[in-house]
């Protein structure tokens, strides 16, 4: 199992004649604006984060993301366990909690200020929003994307507390079946009351009632 490290650790280790691989986990973009000196930078989100890596199975690694709110890390160290990575580190707190605490950076990028989206009512724009679906039997497997016909969220003091979304049934499309003579089958199929019954029910309302915080 990985195990969680905290600040003053991974400064001795990092100080230490024999430090651990240092991993920064985040987009490439993130590790050139700052990151923590002599970390080396692959991105846990790409296909190719395992193959890059040249590591001994048993050679200490500390991964680290952006901060104790983000999955980077631990998507990381998961990743790393099952591939048969025996000395797996997670350094949680990320770049912010090493800075918090003092540490020093390296990077070449100006530091971009934190966004904060602004408190009340926002409505989802339209051309830029949509839904992908996915769906399988034992045979086959298909994908594709439904619009949206309206959509708003609420944010109270910078987190998201509640929203609706309609969705239009109308609109299925299949991507991998584009351009092909079963495309049209397929969406007759799904907008049939087979499935959505989409004569009966043109749209589809998702609802966000309330809101939990995950630690």
């Amino acid at each position: 199992m990985p195990a969680l490290i905290q600040t003053p650790y991974l400064q001795k280790e990092l100080a230490s004649l024999n430090p651990p691989l240092l991993i920064d986990v985040r987009l490439k973009d993130d590790f050139e604006e700052a990151h923590i000196p002599n970390a080396v930078s692959n991105c846990v989100f790409e296909v190719a984060f395992l193959q890059r890596l040249t590591a001994e199975k048993n050679q200490p690694i500390v991964v680290y993301g952006a901060d104790s709110k983000s999955y980077e890390s631990r998507m990381a160290a998961e990743k790393l366990s099952r591939a048969g990575y025996t000395n797996v580190n997670e350094y949680r707190d990320g770049i912010r909690g090493w800075e918090e605490a003092g540490g020093s950076v390296s990077g070449n990028k100006p530091r971009q200020p934190e966004s904060r989206i602004s408190d009340g009512p926002h409505n989802i724009d339209l051309k830029e929003s949509f839904i992908e679906w996915k769906g399988r039997n034992l045979q086959t497997k298909h994908h594709g994307r439904i619009g949206l016909r309206s959509g708003s969220v609420e944010i109270a003091d910078g987190h998201l507390i509640s929203g609706e979304f309609v969705i239009d049934l109308k609109g299925i499309a299949c991507s991998n079946l584009r351009g092909s003579d079963l495309h049209d089958v397929l969406i007759g199929h799904l907008q049939s009351d087979d499935f959505f019954d989409v004569e009966r029910f043109p749209e589809a309302r998702f609802v966000i009632k309330h809101t939990k915080k995950i630690e």
